[in-house]
C-alpha cells in the first residue's frame, strides 16, 4: 500500500540532504554492543514508513527519529525460513537451496558449517546470547541453538479466542480460507503474552553486567499469522473505519503465467466482507509488536549501554494485504519484498536520516562486522553498507536481490524492479510512477537496456533447493 502526502515526502527530501556525517572514521572502533530486535512478517504499515495512514508505531516510530530509516530495504527470500537463513548466514538462498520454510539450514551443504552472525561475533570477542525468533526451523524450535553462547526458550501464549462451530475465529466458514488466516481479539494479559515476555527477558538482560561486548537478539512474533493478540489492542482500530489497500481488480492481464496466482484468502475475505476487518486486525497486531519493542527500547534508554549500543530493527519480509490479490507473501512483488529496517549506531548516524538506495537484509552480516571493528567473514555475499549509514546520500547502484523458489529472481533499484522467473518471463516496473506495480512493461523493446543492466546481477550460482525435513501447515 502506498499512501503518500506532499507534506511526508517534503520532510523525507529535507532530511536526507541534511544527514551528512562528520564523525571521524576512527570512532567506529569503539567495542560496540549490538541490540538485535526481529519482527516478523512486518511490511511497511508502520509509521515512520507510511505503508498506511492509520497505523500506531510510536516506539518504532521514536528509533527511526535517532537512527537510519531505509526506506527501500528488501529481504534475501520473502519467506520465513530462507529469509533468516540468509541473513544469519550471510549466504544467498540461490547459493545455499535454502528455498522453503521445510528445509533445515544445516541440512544444506553450503550451510552445514557455516558461521552465523552470532557464531562470527563470538569468535572475535563477544557474548551472543538470544530468546524469540530469530532463526526459523522446520522442525522448532525457532532457532539454531548451537550459534549461541546462551540461547533461552521463550514462553507464554497470546490468551484465548472465542470460535463458533464450522466458522473460524474470524467469522469466514472453515475450508473457505487457509487455516491459518485468522484472527481475533483475545483475553489475553499483555505482560503475559509471549512476545512481551521475549521482550521482557531482553530488557532485563540490558541491566546485566558483561565482561564482554554483547550481541543481543530478541525476536517478535506478531504480526505473524495468526493475529490473535490481546482485545485492547484491537479496541484502538475501529473496524468500519479501516483503509483497505488500492487494489487493481485486473492486476494479472500484463503478468506472466508462471507468477503466482490470486490466492483464495483475497477472495474469501472480499466475500464475506472481511477486507476491513483484516485491516484492524493486522494493525492491531503491529501495534501490540510495537509495545513488545518499546519495552526494549526503553530499558536500553535507561541502561548504562545507551551510548555504545548499536541498534538493529528489522522484519524477515513483507506482507500483502490484497494487494495483488493475495493475503499472503512467498512473491518477488513489492509488498512481499519490502520490509523495514532502522539503524542506529550511536556517533555515527545523523538522527531522523533516511537512505533511499536500495538495500538487503543478507548486507546486515558484514555491516555489522564493520561496524564493530572485526573482520568481514569473506563468504557473505551481501555488502557492507557502511558508507550509506555514514552518509545516506552516497552513491549507490547495487540493485537488491530477493529470490523465491529456484531461478526466480528479483532486483530492486532506486527507480525500478525487475523480475526474472525460471521459465524466462519477466516483468519491470517503474516505481516513479507506478508504486503499485500495476503496469509490466518487460514486452516493451524500448525497456530492453534496462533488463539487460539488471541482468548482470542475477546469481550465477542456482543450486538445487535442499531436501524437505519436514511439512508445516502454518508458517
Amino acid at each position: 500500500m502506498r499512501i503518500t502526502f506532499l507534506i511526508l515526502a517534503v520532510v523525507v527530501f529535507i532530511t536526507s540532504c541534511k544527514s551528512k556525517t562528520t564523525i571521524p572514521k576512527e570512532q567506529k572502533k569503539q567495542p560496540y554492543n549490538v541490540l538485535f530486535i526481529s519482527v516478523d512478517d512486518l511490511n511497511d504499515w508502520t509509521g515512520f514508513a507510511g505503508g498506511h495512514p492509520q497505523t500506531q508505531t510510536p516506539n518504532m516510530d521514536k528509533l527511526a527519529q535517532q537512527g537510519v530509516v531505509f526506506e527501500n530495504a528488501n529481504c534475501a527470500a520473502p519467506l520465513c525460513n530462507p529469509s533468516r537463513a540468509a541473513l544469519m548466514t550471510g549466504f544467498r538462498p540461490s547459493t545455499s537451496g535454502v528455498y522453503g520454510n521445510e528445509s533445515e539450514l544445516r541440512d544444506s551443504p553450503v550451510l552445514k558449517e557455516a558461521l552465523t552472525i552470532p557464531q562470527w561475533f563470538s569468535k572475535h570477542g563477544f557474548f551472543t546470547t538470544a530468546r524469540g525468533k530469530i532463526f526459523h526451523t522446520a522442525k522448532g524450535p525457532q532457532a539454531d541453538t548451537i550459534s549461541w553462547d546462551k540461547w533461552v526458550k521463550e514462553i507464554g501464549n497470546y490468551g484465548n479466542v472465542k470460535k463458533e462451530p464450522g466458522f473460524m475465529v474470524n467469522g469466514i466458514p472453515k475450508g473457505e480460507a487457509d487455516v491459518n488466516f485468522d484472527w481475533g481479539p483475545t483475553d489475553g494479559v499483555f505482560e503475559e503474552t509471549r512476545d512481551y515476555l521475549n521482550a521482557k527477558w531482553a530488557a532485563d538482560q540490558l541491566q546485566k553486567d558483561y565482561e564482554k561486548p554483547f550481541f543481543l537478539a530478541c525476536g517478535i512474533y506478531k504480526p505473524h499469522l495468526r493475529w490473535y493478540v490481546p482485545q485492547e489492542f484491537f479496541d484502538k482500530f475501529k473496524e468500519e473505519e479501516m483503509i483497505i489497500p488500492e487494489i487493481n481488480e485486473n492486476d494479472y492481464d500484463d503478468i506472466p503465467s508462471s507468477a503466482p496466482k490470486p490466492d483464495k484468502n483475497y477472495y474469501a475475505a472480499k466475500k464475506y466482507k472481511k477486507q476491513q476487518a483484516a485491516v484492524q486486525a493486522y494493525l492491531a497486531s503491529i501495534n501490540y509488536a510495537d509495545a513488545c519493542v518499546g519495552a526494549v527500547l526503553d530499558a536500553l534508554a535507561k541502561s548504562k549501554y545507551a551510548d555504545n549500543t548499536i541498534v538493529v530493527l528489522w522484519g524477515d519480509h513483507g506482507w500483502n494485504l490484497g494487494e495483488k490479490l493475495r493475503y499472503k507473501k512467498a512473491t518477488l512483488w513489492e509488498e512481499a519484498s519490502k520490509m523495514p529496517l532502522i539503524i542506529k549506531v550511536p556517533g555515527l548516524t545523523q538522527a531522523g536520516s533516511r537512505c533511499l538506495s536500495p538495500v538487503n537484509l543478507l548486507d546486515l552480516y558484514p555491516t555489522l562486522s564493520e561496524l564493530c571493528g572485526i573482520p568481514i567473514n569473506p563468504e557473505n555475499e551481501g555488502n557492507s553498507i557502511v558508507p550509506l549509514l555514514e552518509d545516506v546520500n552516497t552513491d549507490w547502484d547495487i540493485p537488491s536481490l530477493t529470490t523465491v523458489g529456484l531461478n526466480r529472481h528479483s532486483l530492486r533499484s532506486k527507480k525500478w524492479r525487475y523480475i526474472r522467473r525460471e521459465d524466462g518471463q519477466e516483468e519491470l516496473y517503474d516505481h516513479d510512477v507506478d508504486p503499485m506495480e500495476w503496469t509490466n512493461l518487460a514486452n516493451d523493446p524500448k525497456y530492453q537496456t534496462v533488463k539487460d543492466k539488471f541482468a548482470k546481477y542475477l546469481p550465477k550460482v542456482n543450486v538445487n533447493p535442499v531436501p524437505k525435513s519436514y511439512i508445516r501447515k502454518n508458517h
